[in-house]
């Protein structure tokens, strides 16, 4: 059987019941496999292909990650071409919620935001600007070209909208030798009597 570089080619598989089969299954395609009970269904999709892809993964780890994982035998197959590396998901597995998809059951979505995060140049949502990483000096350099002549806060949030007095946080703020706060955008100083309704949402921000 000819290769051909939008499929997968699969020659001789003598997997379980499946007697010397070949066959070809187009790529980027929702393939289905039919048939009745010991047909060789799950023989086909999960001993051979799913075998077979998911060996070829574990042969692209370090050697010093492969001593501590049991081996994977290459199933009974002449040959499989067009093949990557695969990912299965049991027909069984139960959706954990209903944002659940296949991305979340089978990890992979936890990869893809590693990799974005590692490709990705972030932006600020409001002004646009590109975000980067500084230096403490950078950021000192930063701050004083752009507000060159004016008094400069930094604050921290440690309360975003949420109810409460928020005495004790406030007291532990001024028992760490902090001077100043910010209560919903307004500037006081650390023993100033601080009055906030106990279920009105409040955010507070320490000037660092």
């Amino acid at each position: 059987m000819k290769a051909v570089a939008n499929e997968i080619t699969i020659s001789g598989v003598r997997v379980h019941n499946l007697k010397n089969l070949s066959v070809s299954i187009p790529r980027n395609r929702m393939v289905v496999f039919t048939g009745v009970s010991g047909s060789g269904k799950t023989s086909l999709a999960y001993d051979t292909i799913f075998s077979e892809g998911q060996r070829r993964y574990f042969e692209t780890l370090s050697a010093y990650f492969r001593q501590f994982v049991v081996g994977m035998d290459r199933p009974d197959v002449d040959l499989i071409e067009g093949l990557s590396p695969s990912i299965s998901v049991d027909q069984r597995g139960r959706a954990r919620s209903g944002r659940s998809t296949i991305g979340t059951i089978t990890e992979t979505a936890d990869y893809l935001r590693l990799l974005f995060t590692a490709i990705a140049k972030p932006y600020c949502p409001d002004c646009g600007i590109a975000i980067e990483a500084m230096t403490p000096e950078r950021m000192v350099e930063a701050i004083t070209d752009s507000w060159k002549g004016r008094v400069v806060g930094i604050l921290a949030p440690v309360v975003v909208g949420r109810k409460g007095t928020h005495k004790e946080l406030i007291e532990g703020i001024s028992r760490r030798g902090y001077q100043k706060i910010r209560v919903n955008g307004k500037i006081y100083n650390i023993d100033d009597e601080i009055k906030m309704a106990r279920y009105k949402a409040h955010d507070i921000e320490v000037v660092v």
